[in-house]
């Protein structure tokens, strides 16, 4: 019976961790919905790009510029594009709800590469 306690005892205090971190998220979440929405209209987009994908995907692609509705982003690569063209609703969807311009789709170019550029010349 005590180790039924002391099993109870934990699960309540992992329970209410999980809330703090959850209710943390969630004011985070807000300011930065509240950022975005006072960010030049045009800017706000580009901005929510990192938020929207995450870091990971961040950290290989750069939203190049916003207009008539259409997100550009640069991706490294063929096999990157062809995922996050896969992704592309779920990230509009997000995007949406943190920009008061709407971002009717995202266009995802291939970075060109040093070699491809040497090339051209």
């Amino acid at each position: 019976m005590l180790k039924s306690r002391a099993h109870s005892g934990r699960l309540q205090r992992l329970r209410g961790e999980e809330l703090r971190v959850e209710q943390a998220g969630s004011g985070l979440e807000k300011i930065v919905v509240q950022s975005l929405r006072l960010a030049p209209r045009a800017e706000a987009p580009l901005m929510a790009w990192p938020v929207v994908c995450g870091s990971a995907v961040a950290e290989r692609t750069r939203a190049l510029g916003f207009s008539d509705g259409v997100l550009r982003v640069e991706v490294n690569g063929q096999r990157w594009k062809s995922e996050l063209q896969a992704l592309a609703p779920r990230y509009l969807a997000m995007i949406n709800r943190y920009t008061t311009e709407p971002v009717l789709r995202i266009e995802f170019v291939v970075a060109r590469t040093e070699s491809a550029d040497k090339k051209s010349f």
